[in-house]
């Protein structure tokens, strides 16, 4: 049976109320969420054996993440806990016209600190086939950075499949080391790739020809095929490159779909439009989630991909960065069941 393994900083998430301004009013919901520990709580809800990797701070806050993740069944053995704090991230959800607004306070953070050799990488590899991470981990500090580099290349050299969401932040690559630098050498180490059309050009420098810009909210099939072709051909160690399409009508409305090239066919999801969202903040994460039980649990990569479009479908419809849902509202939706009729 497969075993995942994620690795990557948890943060406390601080979000106002509703669609508050920061600060409307003197209150702020407090939860926890990052990246790759979303993607390990995802397979936990579908019944997958799955490992969270981490540096948490020897303090109550970083107790209680670690009870949160233990309660959706996440295996949280293999975290270490130093001296230090955990990162914050404040949330303002935005509205109509009003974007979405993410401000990281995670400098210093006890992951930001780590160094190589603080994980024992042969113990939480132990039992396991898959290992994913995302392009924010190497982004956060030097020492992260480096301790990714390990992972991946530990995994590889005990046969685990490695995935990668190359998730570019901007605001995050301020350690004196490019997006580009750190992760062209981290993706030899990488058998799938998750991306979107951004995360091509600032990580790995690859543009396709006709480069739509992010804003402009309508896609050209071609050209993903173009990109994910181009990341195949540069990088041979890569398997299949996903790519997440994500039409902005506006902070409330988005078309949802991706698209799967595994260097022969080349395959497009169903699209969902999405009104009224809930919260996006995690979409990515679900959606990776959602590849890697689709990839380990059915025949073909057209289904994986499909599930992992429903699941983050589904994700746009819950508050928070956990995607809480089941292997069979993914499915019922996968089949057609949109409406939102009460289930009774």
């Amino acid at each position: 049976m497969a075993k995942v393994v994620t690795f990557g900083e948890i943060m406390l998430r601080l979000k106002s109320p509703g669609y508050e301004r920061f600060f409307q009013s003197p209150s702020l919901e407090a939860t926890f969420g990052g990246g790759e520990a979303n993607v390990s709580v995802s397979l936990a809800n579908y019944g997958m054996e799955t490992a969270f990797v981490t540096v948490l701070p020897k303090n109550d806050i970083g107790e209680a993440c670690l009870r949160e993740l233990r309660g959706f069944g996440v295996d949280t053995s293999n975290i270490v806990r130093k001296d230090g704090r955990m990162g914050i991230y404040f949330l303002e959800t935005g509205a109509v016209q009003r974007p979405s607004k993410v401000i990281y306070d995670r400098a210093g953070s006890a992951i930001c600190e780590a160094k190589v050799g603080d994980i024992d990488w042969k113990k939480a590899f132990d039992g396991a086939t898959w290992f994913h991470i995302t392009g924010i981990t190497p982004a956060i500090s030097e020492g992260a950075a480096e301790l990714s580099l390990e992972a991946v290349k530990a995994a590889k050299e005990l046969g685990l499949h490695v995935s990668c969401d190359l998730n570019y932040r901007k605001n995050l690559w301020k350690y004196g080391k490019s997006a580009d630098e750190i992760m062209t050498e981290l993706v030899k180490y990488v058998d799938t790739i998750i991306a979107n059309e951004e995360d091509f050009q600032k990580s790995l420098l690859l543009k396709a020809e006709s480069a739509s810009s992010v804003e402009e909210g309508e896609l050209n099939i071609e050209q993903y095929k173009a990109i994910a072709k181009l990341a195949m051909d540069t990088y041979p160690n890569v398997k299949r490159v996903t790519i997440t399409l994500r039409e902005s009508k506006s902070a409330n409305h988005n078309d949802w779909s991706a698209c799967l090239y595994n260097g022969k066919d080349f395959y497009l999801s169903r699209k969902y439009r999405i009104t009224d969202i809930v919260d996006r903040v995690g979409g990515g994460d679900s959606f990776g989630g959602g590849l890697i039980y689709g990839l380990n649990n059915y025949d073909d990569e057209k289904t994986a991909l499909e599930f992992a479009v429903a699941a983050s479908c589904l994700k746009h419809t819950i508050g928070g960065d956990f995607n809480r849902v089941s292997v069979s509202e993914v499915e019922s939706l996968m089949k057609g069941s949109g409406s939102g009729r009460v289930q009774r």
